[in-house]
């Protein structure tokens, strides 16, 4: 077993028990406890586990990361993600773009195209956008989130259902082996519904770590959507419901 196999089998020896010691996890193993000690931080960087006092437990079902710890989070695999998405957005599209770290990078990676419609109730995106002068960038109405710039509420999801685009990018917090697409925040999910609802097309943007985290909300499902773009190949099972619903698997 290698090292990626073993961090692998360590999450989901974690997310069955919900905690593992290091004493444990060394005879499963069968490595030393400074290799578990590296595995566990290593993780826990990643946004996989929550590295707590001789082992290792669960991120929460119902706090979500900080955003300025998750801005910098799988960033490279972010930026590798974000690149494949823009190559299948083409020009002169119309587009949702919803609240997520990934989705700002993906922003980021929209740049080089000609003349977008995008919009966001994002206004970090709409930021990275707004320079753009053959770009038109609406922003939804409702509440501004503090903590990471997202706009949400009914005033927000009555301005959404206004609108019909070719694309529809939504980031999500967790995704579950049943196919359910989670959240930490019930009227966040709920503005995400209505991107889904209103889109021709459907792109969810997820790197590996949200296989691995189980918030709360349900936001959808995995058969609502026409694409999954990620850094590395979904757990079976996701991989099944995605051929069984024709979703389309992009692995950057």
């Amino acid at each position: 077993m290698n090292q990626q196999q073993r961090q692998d089998a360590i999450v989901d020896l974690v997310r069955r028990q919900g905690y593992a010691s290091i004493e444990q996890l060394t005879d499963h193993f069968s490595v030393t406890p400074q290799t578990i000690r590296r595995d566990l931080n290593a993780l826990s960087e990643e946004g996989l586990i929550r590295r707590v006092h001789g082992g290792a437990g669960l991120e929460s079902s119902t706090v979500n990361t900080a955003y300025s710890t998750r801005k910098n989070l799988n960033l490279e695999a972010k930026r590798r993600i974000a690149s494949r998405v823009a190559s299948h957005v083409p020009d002169h599209a119309s587009l949702f773009i919803n609240i997520g770290t990934s989705n700002e990078v993906v922003a980021e990676a929209l740049l080089d195209h000609q003349g977008l419609e995008v919009i966001t109730n994002n206004l970090n995106v709409a930021a990275i956008l707004q320079h753009k002068e053959d770009f038109n960038v609406i922003i939804a109405g409702g509440q501004v989130r503090s903590r990471d710039g997202g706009i949400i509420g009914e005033a927000t999801i009555d301005f959404i259902n206004q609108f019909k685009v070719d694309f529809g990018i939504i980031g999500i917090s967790g995704i579950d082996e049943d196919g359910s697409l989670l959240e930490f925040d019930y009227q966040e999910a709920r503005v995400a519904q209505a991107i889904i609802h209103n889109s021709r097309q459907v792109y969810l943007i997820a790197d590996h770590s949200k296989f691995h985290r189980n918030p709360v909300v349900r936001q959808g499902n995995l058969s609502q959507l026409d694409a999954l773009f990620t850094d590395r190949q979904p757990p079976e099972r996701i991989v099944h419901l995605m051929q069984v619903n024709d979703v389309a698997l992009h692995v950057a």
